[in-house]
Protein backbone atom coordinates (compact mmCIF):
# COMPACT_ATOMS: atom_id res chain seq x y z
CA UNK A 1 0.00 0.00 0.00
CA UNK A 2 1.62 3.74 -1.00
CA UNK A 3 1.80 6.56 1.62
CA UNK A 4 -1.23 8.26 0.23
CA UNK A 5 -3.54 5.42 0.62
CA UNK A 6 -2.07 4.89 4.42
CA UNK A 7 -2.55 8.49 5.14
CA UNK A 8 -6.55 7.73 3.71
CA UNK A 9 -6.98 4.59 5.84
CA UNK A 10 -5.98 6.03 9.09
CA UNK A 11 -7.74 9.10 8.68
CA UNK A 12 -10.64 7.26 7.84
CA UNK A 13 -10.07 5.51 10.66
CA UNK A 14 -9.55 8.17 13.39
CA UNK A 15 -12.46 10.21 13.19
CA UNK A 16 -12.87 10.63 16.64
CA UNK A 17 -16.55 8.61 17.29
CA UNK A 18 -16.41 4.92 16.70
CA UNK A 19 -19.86 5.67 14.63
CA UNK A 20 -17.93 7.49 12.53
CA UNK A 21 -14.68 5.02 12.41
CA UNK A 22 -16.92 2.20 11.44
CA UNK A 23 -18.76 4.26 8.88
CA UNK A 24 -15.99 5.92 6.95
CA UNK A 25 -13.01 3.60 7.85
CA UNK A 26 -15.07 0.72 6.69
CA UNK A 27 -16.39 1.98 3.59
CA UNK A 28 -12.68 2.76 2.88
CA UNK A 29 -11.71 -0.31 3.86
CA UNK A 30 -14.28 -1.82 1.16
CA UNK A 31 -13.83 0.43 -1.52
CA UNK A 32 -10.30 2.11 -1.58
CA UNK A 33 -8.28 -0.53 -2.84
CA UNK A 34 -10.22 0.03 -6.11
CA UNK A 35 -10.34 3.39 -6.17
CA UNK A 36 -8.87 5.48 -9.28
CA UNK A 37 -7.33 8.55 -9.02
CA UNK A 38 -11.06 10.92 -9.32
CA UNK A 39 -12.41 9.06 -6.54
CA UNK A 40 -9.36 9.15 -4.07
CA UNK A 41 -9.11 12.72 -4.53
CA UNK A 42 -12.90 12.99 -3.72
CA UNK A 43 -12.38 10.41 -1.09
CA UNK A 44 -9.24 12.94 0.25
CA UNK A 45 -12.04 15.68 -0.04
CA UNK A 46 -14.48 14.03 1.88
CA UNK A 47 -12.52 13.55 4.91
CA UNK A 48 -12.33 16.99 5.51
CA UNK A 49 -15.98 17.28 6.28
CA UNK A 50 -17.28 16.98 9.50
CA UNK A 51 -18.45 13.56 10.69
CA UNK A 52 -21.96 14.38 11.38
CA UNK A 53 -22.15 15.86 7.25
CA UNK A 54 -20.60 12.49 6.20
CA UNK A 55 -23.13 10.23 8.06
CA UNK A 56 -26.09 12.25 7.27
CA UNK A 57 -25.12 11.65 3.17
CA UNK A 58 -24.41 7.89 4.01
CA UNK A 59 -27.92 7.61 6.23
CA UNK A 60 -29.38 9.25 3.04
CA UNK A 61 -30.63 12.01 5.45
CA UNK A 62 -28.52 14.86 3.62
CA UNK A 63 -27.24 16.19 0.16
CA UNK A 64 -23.42 16.75 -0.08
CA UNK A 65 -22.09 20.07 -1.11
CA UNK A 66 -22.07 19.94 -4.58
CA UNK A 67 -18.03 19.72 -4.78
CA UNK A 68 -18.32 16.76 -3.45
CA UNK A 69 -21.60 15.60 -5.15
CA UNK A 70 -20.96 12.48 -6.96
CA UNK A 71 -23.61 9.90 -7.10
CA UNK A 72 -21.76 6.87 -7.63
CA UNK A 73 -19.58 7.14 -4.89
CA UNK A 74 -22.63 8.47 -2.66
CA UNK A 75 -24.65 5.56 -3.90
CA UNK A 76 -22.03 3.30 -2.86
CA UNK A 77 -21.62 5.01 0.34
CA UNK A 78 -25.40 4.16 0.79
CA UNK A 79 -25.17 0.84 0.95
CA UNK A 80 -23.58 0.38 4.14
CA UNK A 81 -22.92 -2.94 3.24
CA UNK A 82 -19.30 -2.32 4.45
CA UNK A 83 -20.13 -2.02 7.82
CA UNK A 84 -19.27 -4.79 10.05
CA UNK A 85 -21.85 -6.08 12.76
CA UNK A 86 -21.13 -7.67 16.12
Amino acid sequence: MNDRLKRLKFRAWHRGTREADYMIGGFFDRYGPTFDENQLVWFEAVCEEDDVDIMAWAMNVGEPPEHLNNPEMIAAMRKLDYIPLP
